[in-house]
Formats: C-alpha cells, sequence, structure tokens
C-alpha cells in the first residue's frame, strides 16, 4: 500500500514549481557530496569519450559500483545486463547514459493508481527503527511538512521505553503544531498507539504519527512489542496502520538490510526513509536496500534542515550523483 503523501490541491504557479524543483536538486547535490566526489570522479575517467567499452572498462565500473555499496549481487546483474547493451552502443556517453538508466530501474515504483487517492481519514503511519537511526527526527519533519499543508497532526509517544523519549516527541509536536498522546514513561506502548487513533478518530484528526521503540531496557522481545503496537492499531480501526515506514541510517551500510530484514519480518514494513546520506560516501546503498527489500523508497535525509527530508525521486536521485 502507499499514497502520495504529500499531495497539494493547490496548483503551483509553473514558474514558483519549476524554482522549488531547482532548490530541492540543489539541496540533493549538495548533500550528496561526499557519494558525488568519489563516484563522479571515477565515473567521469571511466567514460572518457575515447575510452573504449572493453571488459577492462566493465571490470572498472563493476569494482566502483561494488564498493560504492551497491552490494556484490546488485553490481554483477546489473554488468551483465550493461554488457548485454554495451553491444549495440558506440562510445562511453552513450554507456553512462545506460549506466543511469540501469540504476533508475533498481528502485521499485510506487503504484500509480494509488498516488491519486484521496488519503483515508486519520491516516496512520506506524514509524520503526533501531535507535539512532533519526527514527523520532524523521517522524517530527514528516509531521511539520503534513502541518504545512494544512493537515491537522496527532503524534503518539508510544516509545515508552527509552529515556527522553517522550520528550523529544513533545517538542516535535510543539514545533509541527501537532497534537501528542502521551502516557507515562514505563507505560505499555500498545496502550499509547491505541489511544492516538481513538482521540484522532474523535477530533477528526487527518495524520497520525506513531513513534515506536527502537531498543527496549527490560527482557522484553522488541519485535513482539511492535507487534503488539500493530495489533493494537488495528483493533481501534481495521483498516490501520495505513504505513509502516522504517528509518534507516545509511550510513551503516548493508546492515541496514540485516535491519530491515528483521523489521519486515516482524511487521510488514511498507514504505522506507533513509537518513544521514550527507554522511556517507557510498550512495550505492539507496539502490541495495530498495532493490533488494523491493519496498519503496519514501523519503531520504540529507542534511539537519527540514527541507533535507526530501520526497524520492529515483530519477532526481541518480541525476544529482551524475550531473
Amino acid at each position: 500500500m502507499a499514497f502520495n503523501l504529500f499531495k497539494n490541491k493547490k496548483k503551483d504557479k509553473p514558474v514558483e514549481k519549476k524554482e522549488a524543483q531547482n532548490d530541492i536538486f540543489s539541496k540533493l547535490k549538495s548533500g550528496l557530496s561526499k557519494t558525488r566526489e568519489i563516484l563522479t570522479t571515477d565515473i567521469n575517467d571511466l567514460f572518457l569519450p575515447n575510452k573504449a567499452i572493453d571488459e577492462d572498462l566493465f571490470d572498472e565500473l563493476e569494482e566502483l559500483l561494488i564498493t560504492s555499496d551497491f552490494g556484490i549481487d546488485i553490481a554483477m546483474d546489473m554488468m551483465e545486463r550493461i554488457k548485454t547493451k554495451a553491444k549495440s552502443l558506440s562510445n562511453a556517453n552513450e554507456l553512462k547514459q545506460v549506466l543511469k538508466d540501469e540504476l533508475i530501474s533498481l528502485f521499485p515504483d510506487l503504484d500509480e493508481n494509488a498516488k491519486d487517492n484521496t488519503l483515508p481519514k486519520p491516516y496512520v503511519i506506524m514509524v520503526v527503527g533501531v535507535n539512532g537511526t533519526g527514527k523520532t527526527t524523521t517522524l517530527g519533519k514528516i509531521a511539520m511538512k503534513y502541518s504545512s499543508r494544512g493537515k491537522k497532526v496527532l503524534i503518539a509517544a508510544s516509545d515508552t521505553f527509552r529515556a527522553a523519549a517522550i520528550e523529544q516527541v513533545e517538542i516535535w509536536a510543539q514545533r509541527s503544531n501537532a497534537s501528542i498522546v502521551k502516557h507515562r514513561e514505563g507505560a505499555d506502548p500498545a496502550a499509547v498507539a491505541y489511544d492516538a487513533v481513538e482521540a484522532a478518530m474523535a477530533r477528526g484528526v487527518d495524520v497520525v504519527l506513531i513513534d515506536t521503540a527502537g531498543r527496549l531496557h527490560t527482557q522484553k522481545n522488541l519485535m513482539e512489542e511492535l507487534k503488539k503496537i500493530k495489533r493494537s492499531i488495528n483493533k481501534k480501526l481495521h483498516t490501520a496502520p495505513h504505513e509502516v515506514l522504517m528509518v534507516l541510517d545509511a550510513t551503516t551500510g548493508q546492515n541496514a538490510l540485516s535491519q530491515a530484514a528483521l523489521f519486515d519480518e516482524a511487521v510488514n514494513i511498507s514504505q522506507i526513509a533513509l537518513t544521514k546520506l550527507d554522511g556517507t560516501a557510498k550512495g550505492g546503498i539507496v539502490a541495495s536496500i530498495a532493490n533488494k527489500m523491493q519496498i519503496p523508497l519514501t523519503y531520504i535525509g540529507v542534511g539537519e534542515g527540514i527541507a533535507d527530508l526530501q520526497e524520492f525521486d529515483a530519477k532526481r536521485f541518480i541525476n544529482a550523483l551524475f550531473d
């Protein structure tokens, strides 16, 4: 299930829309500077106009993809397709475009039909991930994006185990002009989530964002707690949660894949947000996670600011890396 999260009914003026898109692209290029510095330098060396398209070039390209954290399997599969297409190419510049097209194809698309659907009300998003990935900060930035579009937002402080977690959510609720449902520290997280959905239904809230624990300081199993939260939400509103968004830290590289697999098995992730891309030179992890998990990548974080949490667009991302 995937909805267009920030569909705005108000039509932007063409000039203003173009300026906004240019600003987003500039921020993305800046945020990906570490990856660009390594990847584009080597890529441009590979694709010099007079360079021969031969096995040496293919070997260099494959090594570059692997060291950029695309993963061995993806790199090798992609190179097989590139070699086949290269037979009809006349120069290295054409091969560079083939590479870009192959990279874009790695990303699963959001359901085009679902993009145009009206969001259910309340629209419930359960946000999961291990501590330290920027989970709560990402949730707060999403709350601000919704609020800026006139949506009525409620945040559930269902991470009742981590010290100061409730206070952190309260700060984001204040910043985003969102309401909050919270219990005391150590309370049952599932009860907080249930009460939040109940309150949202009663108050006519548009969006419910449910913060969850990324680690438990008890003998309880984290995944069982998350399953319980999800069941509690569904008990109150049988169509919810409408999304389970997992926040992953790009700087952890391939380890992020292991995290995603565990969480997906427990609570069926429907979307991924990848943070801290500005803190790593291995931008290939974006494609690796999206392709191996076959879960839409909805957001990427390329900086500390609110605007640096961007809705993911594969073409824009690849162009920002290479152009």
